[in-house]
């Protein structure tokens, strides 16, 4: 096949992609705006403390179950 017509395909494709993108964002859209989707938030953070003393912000209950050192280079 000649390069032009690779690019006209690989162009096609990614504007179907898009179009199917766009409807998919627009029926989200549509949900939350009807309430039929539920948009859940975060709510098992616990506050971080900084080594100075002070509280900082929060972060997930996942990450205090991380290492306290990563190895590295």
């Amino acid at each position: 096949m000649e390069q032009k017509t690779i690019i006209g395909l690989i162009l096609g494709i990614l504007v179907l992609v898009s179009l199917v993108q766009a409807f998919q964002l627009n029926g989200l859209k549509e949900k939350i705006n009807s309430g039929t989707l539920k948009v859940s938030t975060a709510s098992s953070a616990s506050p971080v403390t900084a080594s100075s003393g002070k509280t900082v912000g929060s972060v997930p209950a996942s990450v205090k179950e991380l290492p306290q050192m990563v190895g590295g280079c």
